[in-house]
């Protein structure tokens, strides 16, 4: 049965927002919550892709590194996005997070010396001021802005992930990419946790949240944006993600109380205006 692929952009965009709002309830390490919900996104794709692991034994030792460090920086994007959390506001963290977009076209440019069209530059200038106007309204909450900090390192990170996962989707299905990667990333998380000191053991309500993430926002978000790549263009696709920073703000402010600053709303707005004329200039 076809569903209507602007429908499915519409789920994947609700259920990627909610990411924020059950990392906010919970009340674990930031490097737990990551690790269990990449454990348990593995788990799943795993089982939705029982019939395509076979994919995973075509690949060389070459592509296997590079699987390794594309699931390592994911798992560097989950880390420090959900530490970011804690110490920034919603609106702030998924924004900032969200400008991946300019980060895969510059990681390109340097490593892969793919060209960057005019549209793009305007757009990367662009939310480099967008990101300016945010940090100057936290200049005086140090604390903020280390989360900015983190939530740009996730960004980073999550380019990372992307740009190697170009190459690896050519011979690997979406199921046992994913599963592989989500199990590299938590490995990484969950090590890193209990190295770091941090207890694995975790409540009911906790595993409950853990696997809302896992559910919500990992395998019914990212896969919805993956069916609709199927029959829209990518830089639509692309574009409407933007729209999480958007619903995460709104899901805040509803159920946490959390208002975004004037100077969030405004650079958040710019960055997004940015990262939709780079993903758009990316696609030309």
């Amino acid at each position: 049965m076809k569903v209507d692929p602007r429908a499915a952009l519409i789920v994947g965009i609700s259920a990627v927002s909610t990411a924020s709002i059950l990392i906010r309830l919970s009340s674990s390490p930031p490097l737990v919550i990551a690790g269990y919900r990449m454990l348990f996104s593995s788990m799943i794709m795993g089982l939705l892709g029982a019939n395509g692991i076979d994919d995973l034994r075509r690949i060389n030792g070459k592509e296997i590194l590079l699987l390794l460090i594309s699931g390592a920086s994911l798992g560097a994007h989950f880390g420090t996005w959900t530490a970011s959390l804690f110490y920034t506001s919603i609106a702030a963290s998924t924004v900032i997070v969200d400008s991946s977009p300019i980060f895969v076209v510059m990681i390109s440019w340097i490593f892969l010396r793919e060209k960057i069209n005019m549209r793009e530059a305007f757009g990367i200038a662009i939310s480099i001021l967008g990101a300016i106007i945010i940090a100057l309204g936290h200049a005086e909450l140090k604390m903020n802005l280390y989360g900015d900090f983190l939530a740009l390192l996730g960004a980073i990170f999550l380019a990372i992930y992307l740009v190697i996962g170009r190459s690896l989707r050519r011979k690997l299905g979406l199921a046992p990419y994913t599963f592989s990667v989500y199990g590299v990333a938590a490995a990484v998380l969950l090590s890193s946790a209990f190295i770091s000191g941090n207890s694995l053991a975790v409540s009911p309500k906790e595993l409950l949240i853990f696997v809302l993430l896992a559910l919500g926002p990992s395998c019914l978000g990212h896969n919805s944006y993956n069916y609709a790549l199927k029959y829209m263009k990518a830089s639509v696709v692309s574009a409407s993600i933007l729209g999480e920073p958007v619903g995460a703000s709104l899901l805040g402010a509803l159920l946490l109380g959390e208002v975004p600053s004037m100077s969030t709303i405004i650079g958040g707005g710019v960055v997004i205006i940015g990262v939709y004329l780079t993903v758009f200039g990316r696609n030309e």
